[in-house]
């Protein structure tokens, strides 16, 4: 059998609906076999069908990466998708046998992972995290302006509430973690009613406080998310030449080709009605 048409039916078999909902189908099975082997007490029978399932499914990934392997043109565009080396990685771990004492942890904490291989499947949820990695860069500004207010206002609040609660206020980095629990607004109103009975004008130290971090900062790194997250979906959009923003891409693409046409057409208009024009507009092309 030729190549060609050997890619050409693992391909139509890849990309099957059928078939990427019976992976992940059996992905979804794998993590309920890892949560059901956390129970005590589970008989002895049922833990030799989840060895044997788990066998099973273990070759089942091995197959799948193997058809598409053979789907792609070659090995190297195979491993130009990170996802396809990411899911090798852990089909390959997969492969580690349990029967030793001290593999037998490291195996079922490599098992966990095959829940992941869910991201590589949907494409929805290969957006979120292409989304989520390409926020982090950006948050990490919003994260050091955050940090820089936590350091102020804990060194003042350690100041100045030392000597009312030494557990929460005692030194700066205590500070910081009653901070967070501000922030987080985990009984904030209790620590705020101790200060406030030693310093009554206490409460603008916690509000302002509140105002900053939790919903200034919190709004700023929901926008950055939700404008990464909108232009994930543009890109998925220009490279599957579907939506919205293919469709305006498209137009832009053919406005232009217009536009060059026009431009054209006029040239040759102007060099028919200027004969003398016509040899340099000819010679300029």
């Amino acid at each position: 059998m030729k190549l060609a048409p050997l890619q050409s039916k693992f391909l139509q078999l890849r990309n099957h609906a059928l078939f990427q909902g019976i992976v992940i189908t059996v992905i979804v099975f794998s993590a309920l076999m890892i949560g059901v082997q956390t129970y005590d007490g589970i008989p002895q029978w049922i833990i030799k069908i989840i060895t044997v399932l788990d066998l099973l499914i273990t070759i089942f990934f091995l197959i799948e990466i193997i058809i598409r392997l053979i789907s792609s043109k070659n090995i190297k565009e195979f491993l130009k998708d990170p996802w396809n080396i990411f899911d090798s990685i852990i089909v390959i771990t997969s492969l580690i046998p349990l029967e030793g004492s001290e593999t037998v942890l490291l195996g079922r904490l490599l098992r966990i992972f095959r829940v992941l291989r869910l991201i590589s499947i949907i494409p929805e949820l290969r957006v979120l995290l292409n989304a989520f990695f390409t926020a982090i860069p950006r948050m990490g500004y919003v994260s050091l302006l955050m940090f820089i207010i936590f350091y102020i206002y804990a060194a003042v609040g350690s100041i100045i509430f030392s000597d009312i609660n030494q557990e929460l206020w005692g030194n700066i980095s205590i500070s910081m973690l009653t901070l967070f629990r501000i922030a987080t607004f985990e009984g904030w109103t209790e620590v705020m009613y101790e200060t406030m009975k030693v310093y009554p004008l206490s409460w603008f130290y916690y509000l302002t406080f509140i105002f900053i971090v939790a919903f200034v900062f919190l709004n700023m790194m929901i926008g950055i998310v939700v404008e990464t997250l909108q232009e994930e979906h543009e890109k998925e959009s220009l490279e599957s030449g579907e939506g919205e923003s293919a469709e305006v891409h498209w137009i832009k693409e053919h406005t232009g080709m217009m536009e060059k046409r026009l431009e054209r057409i006029e040239k040759l208009l102007e060099a028919q009605a200027n004969p003398s024009e016509k040899v340099q507009s000819v010679r300029k092309d």
